[in-house]
């Protein structure tokens, strides 16, 4: 308990500021990485905070930059911070950092989306699934153009347990622009349900923690930035894979204006689609006249257990996609000539997609 407190009241000692490094090593943002700097450390300390107590904690902070909530996350205790950055122009102000906290502050030059996670951490803080969550935190301040993509990942990562959820169910508390924030927290009706909705809330507990106004940041974005907390849940609301989850869910929202049924359609090849929709969503007991926004979570996971259902009986149905369908009819259209029919009789014509049913 001692040691808690102790961990619990470091403090960084007196360093250049923010703003002052980020003039030290003429540091700039750049746009085509989404970059955007928040040099406010009450702000950096309010997300830090929607983490919970890390005190004695491990830490993984995505792309920390210049380092404001690299400070912050020291300060509330961290016993082990791993940052993992992309940009060298931020690893000499990291390392003056490292060398403030001795033993605290671990570097980490590379790409969080190819970056093992799973082997950035002792195995012995690993906590039975079931059980509470482990004291690993991942925190960022994500630049927007690998937001999205990152997030997909992890959830991936979470049904199956692996990467930094081979640990337990570790949680995260990350930035994003306001309207993926939205959309990630949206009910079940609302004009921001999503795809990125369901397969968020199937597997975490997410709760959108606080609005950070655009003016906040250097250089000031054109939209707020949302700052979001995930809890993986102990029983997904959906079991089955999760690529066929997602799957599912991408089709249906492809058309979120129409009925539901127009997105499950898509799961089919043509010759049998009529037949397999119909199928499927009497099985799954789903009103077909929904729209994509008006479906819940039950809802997904009837239709994905129904979907399962036919691709038991005909495995080669979850490797279909729509759309390579449709490019290979494009391509065949595109191919044809005024004397297509000629070319047709002396050298053939390009093979159909190979149709499961």
């Amino acid at each position: 308990m001692a040691a808690s407190r102790k961990l619990a009241s470091f403090r960084l000692p007196p360093l250049p500021t923010v703003s002052e490094l980020i003039k030290l090593y003429n540091l700039r943002a750049e746009k085509q990485l989404s970059q955007n700097f928040l040099l406010d450390l009450k702000l950096t300390d309010k997300i830090v905070r929607q983490a919970g107590n890390l005190s004695d904690a491990h830490v993984c902070e995505v792309g920390p930059g210049p380092g404001g909530l690299t400070r912050s996350i020291l300060n509330a205790g961290a016993r082990d911070l791993l940052v993992v950055e992309k940009d060298t122009r931020f690893i000499p102000g990291l390392k003056l950092l490292s060398d403030a906290a001795p033993g605290k502050l671990r570097i980490v030059h590379g790409d969080i989306l190819t970056f093992r996670m799973d082997r950035g951490f002792p195995v012995d803080i690993a906590k039975p699934w079931e059980e509470d969550q482990p004291n690993l935190h991942i925190i960022g301040n994500l630049p927007f153009n690998v937001s999205t993509p990152l997030m997909i990942k992890w959830l991936e990562n979470i049904a199956n347990r692996t990467g930094p959820f081979a640990y337990g169910r570790t949680r995260l508390t990350l930035t994003f622009q306001k309207e993926v924030a939205e959309r990630l927290t949206a009910s079940t009706g609302s004009r921001q349900r999503s795809r990125l909705s369901v397969m968020a809330q199937y597997l975490c507990t997410v709760h959108n923690c606080f609005t950070i106004p655009g003016r906040a940041f250097v250089p000031k974005p054109e939209v707020d930035v949302g700052v979001v907390h995930f809890t993986p849940l102990v029983k997904p609301q959906i079991e089955q894979p999760f690529k066929l989850v997602e799957k599912l869910v991408r089709n249906v929202f492809q058309f979120r204006r129409k009925h539901c049924h127009k997105g499950v359609e898509k799961l089919f090849p043509e010759a049998c689609r009529v037949e397999l929709t119909q199928e499927m969503m009497q099985k799954a007991d789903v009103d077909p006249i929904l729209r994509p926004t008006e479906l819940t979570i039950p809802h997904i996971r009837a239709l994905a257990d129904a979907y399962a259902h036919l691709c038991t009986h005909e495995p080669s149905l979850i490797k279909y996609e729509f759309r390579e369908e449709l490019r290979m009819k494009n391509l065949t259209k595109q191919r044809r000539t005024p004397m297509g029919t000629f070319s047709d009789m002396t050298t053939g014509t390009p093979e159909s997609p190979q149709q499961p049913c």
